[in-house]
């Protein structure tokens, strides 16, 4: 895996995301060509998309779904983690030729990154890491703010002579994935505990972010939106189930979080 970035690297990462969709199709077509994941395989309404070989989001059809309500648990936004910098410039730039309407663009100190949404209203961050090195530390918790991206630094980046945009490199990831809960704090408890990840950040009350092998996150949970939240009602959009992969064989095992989001490791 050394080909891969280091958020992969550690001992429990993010391996895969499902989403419920009413039209898994069109979504599929979203995440190819606006996204840039290629689409790997169908069985009948599922519909599992990747970068290389890699899958990354699963997409899993009913007509039947209720639109999810944006207050209540569940996705924030799936992150794919480009390899580069200059891989990141080379997806603004295809943004830009496009005319891809995007929610954001920003700079967290550790990585820059940007944000859109897809037709079913599910969130999505494209970033790529800053230098591992420069991450700086306060104990165990790492700097993380928000400012606003150098969009022209980023695109700079992009060596002379390169060939374009042409979907995720082969080895892109899910980086990280951020979730709506009702209390952060429960979120963080339930993750330290029943999964045996660390804390390595707050925002406030807020929010809290948590990883493993000192990533500066593979989890996120806020309560922007959402909290007070209960239990995830069954039959609508948006999140089904995030898949991590553990380094010791003896972690698999599937669970419900607090707010009944099936959290597996494979």
């Amino acid at each position: 895996m050394s080909d891969l970035p280091f958020a992969a690297n550690a001992p429990k990462s993010v391996s895969r995301v499902g989403l419920k969709a009413r039209n898994p199709g069109k979504l599929s077509e979203f995440y190819q060509n606006v996204v840039g994941l290629r689409e790997l395989s169908r069985d009948g309404e599922a519909i599992a998309l990747g970068a290389g070989e890699r899958p990354l989001l699963v997409l899993e059809g009913d007509s039947a779904l209720k639109q999810e309500d944006p207050r209540s648990a569940g996705l924030f936004h799936t992150a794919f983690l480009l390899p580069t910098r200059a891989d990141l410039g080379l997806w603004i730039k295809h943004a830009m030729e496009k005319q891809i309407p995007v929610d954001g663009a920003s700079d967290h100190i550790v990585s820059e990154a940007l944000y859109l949404t897809d037709p079913e209203g599910n969130g999505i961050e494209i970033y790529a890491d800053r230098p591992r090195g420069s991450w700086k530390w306060n104990g165990s918790e790492v700097e993380m703010a928000t400012y606003r991206m150098d969009v022209e630094g980023v695109l700079n980046s992009i060596p002379a002579g390169s060939a374009g945009w042409s979907g995720f490199p082969e080895n892109s990831i899910v980086g990280h994935v951020h979730l709506r809960v009702g209390d952060p704090k429960i979120a963080e408890e339930w993750w330290n505990s029943e999964m045996g990840f660390d804390t390595v950040a707050h925002y406030g009350r807020d929010a809290v972010f948590l990883s493993t092998g000192g990533y500066h996150h593979h989890i996120g949970a806020n309560a922007w939106q959402s909290r007070g939240a209960g239990p995830r009602q069954s039959g609508t959009t948006g999140l089904d189930w995030v898949e991590l992969i553990g380094k010791d064989a003896g972690s698999a095992k599937t669970v419900l979080d607090p707010w009944g989001t099936t959290i597996r490791t494979v």
